[in-house]
C-alpha cells in the first residue's frame, strides 16, 4: 500500500492532493497536525463519497502514535496507518452507509452508536461495537385531495351558509312583491314575510361573519 508521510499537513502539495471532497486538514492527526496519507484508503474514501452523494464528516483520520494512545486507541490501531476513518452518522443511515462502505472495498467495520460515529478500515474483515438502532423510514405526510380540504372548511360552510340565506332573503322579497300585488286575500301575511326576509338578511350576515372568522383561521393554520 503506497503511503506518504508528512510532518504537518499544510506540507502536502496541492498537486499531489488528488481527493476533491476532503482536504489534507481533514484527514491530518487532531493531536499532532501530522498526516500519513494512504493512496488506497483515500481512494475507496472518495469512491465512497461519491456513492453515497453526500459528504462524509471525518471525526479522525490519521493518528500519530503518541495521540493514538493519548486518546485511548487500539495498540495496532490501523488509524496509525492512515487507512482507518471514523465518519459521522449524523447526516447517514447506518445501514446504507456500511453496505456502500463494503461495495467500495472497506473490510473492518467498528460501529459506535453512542458517539454517533462509525468506524470503517482496509482490513482484515471483521466487525465490532453496539449495533445502530433501526432508522424510521420517513414518509411525506399524504396531502388530501382539495376537495376535502375544501368540504371540511368552515370557510366554505359558512359561506354556504351565507348564500342560502341570502338566496331565502331574495326568494322572501319577491314573494312578498308578488303577494302584494295579486293575492289582495292574503295581504294581513305581507308583514310577517317582511320579517321573515330581515330573518334571512341577518342568517346571511351572521354566515358572511362565520366565515370571514373561519378564513382568517384557515390561513393562520396555512389551509390557504
Amino acid at each position: 500500500m503506497p503511503t506518504t508521510t508528512y510532518a504537518h499537513f499544510r506540507d502536502v502539495p496541492e498537486s499531489l492532493w488528488r481527493w476533491p471532497s476532503f482536504s489534507p486538514a481533514e484527514i491530518a492527526c487532531r493531536g499532532t497536525g501530522a498526516i500519513k496519507i494512504n493512496t488506497e484508503a483515500m481512494d475507496k474514501l472518495q469512491s465512497l463519497r461519491n456513492r453515497l452523494g453526500k459528504p462524509l464528516i471525518v471525526r479522525s483520520g490519521y493518528r500519530s502514535p503518541s495521540h493514538n494512545r493519548a486518546v485511548g486507541g487500539a495498540p495496532a490501531s490501523k488509524h496509525m496507518l492512515g487507512t482507518a476513518f471514523d465518519i459521522a452518522m449524523s447526516n447517514h443511515d447506518p445501514a446504507i452507509f456500511a453496505e456502500a462502505a463494503r461495495a467500495v472495498g472497506f473490510l473492518g467495520f467498528g460501529t459506535y452508536p453512542r458517539s454517533g460515529f462509525m468506524h470503517v478500515d482496509l482490513g482484515p474483515a471483521r466487525s465490532w461495537g453496539e449495533p445502530f438502532a433501526a432508522s424510521a423510514t420517513p414518509f411525506v405526510p399524504e396531502t388530501p385531495p382539495a376537495r376535502e380540504v375544501l368540504a371540511d372548511s368552515r370557510t366554505l360552510k359558512g359561506g354556504g351558509a351565507a348564500g342560502i340565506a341570502t338566496v331565502g332573503a331574495a326568494g322572501v322579497e319577491v314573494a312578498q312583491d308578488v303577494l302584494a300585488e295579486t293575492q289582495s286575500a292574503i295581504l294581513p301575511l305581507v308583514p310577517y314575510l317582511d320579517t321573515l326576509r330581515w330573518v334571512f338578511i341577518a342568517v346571511a350576515l351572521i354566515g358572511i361573519a362565520v366565515a370571514i372568522h373561519a378564513r382568517i383561521e384557515d390561513w393562520k393554520r396555512g389551509q390557504r
